[in-house]
């Protein structure tokens, strides 16, 4: 399994290329070299900004929009919708729960309400 920083690096990675590949806006580039967890916070921040500033303009419509994405030797085509809810979601799901569990087992204290958020 990926350390903490890989998890939370590759959760805001999908998010951002996510958001880029359905737009046809460029994402930034993160350098993967955050060591602390305040540097995760401000990884997270950044990533954070970056889809706010996407235009709904440049979202919406996208859900037939043909998707090619490489995984491993595969190319996979996709359109928008499948895209988003048979790849991106599954996989930041993934990796921010294996986040959220490693800081549990790490005697961080966590509670579900902390996972899904507060109402």
């Amino acid at each position: 399994m990926f350390p903490l920083s890989r998890q939370v690096q590759i959760a805001c990675d999908v998010s951002k290329d996510a958001a880029a590949r359905i737009s046809g806006i460029e994402a930034p580039s993160f350098e993967d070299t955050e060591s602390s967890f305040d540097e995760l916070q401000e990884r997270i921040q950044k990533t954070i900004e970056f889809l706010e500033s996407v235009p709904e303009d440049k979202i919406n419509g996208t859900e037939e929009k043909a998707i090619k994405k490489q995984a491993g030797t595969f190319e996979v085509d996709f359109t928008g919708t499948t895209y988003l809810l048979m790849w991106a979601l599954p996989n930041i799901h993934f990796h921010v729960t294996t986040t959220f569990n490693i800081l549990r087992h790490t005697g961080v204290v966590l509670g579900k309400i902390d996972f899904v958020g507060k109402p």
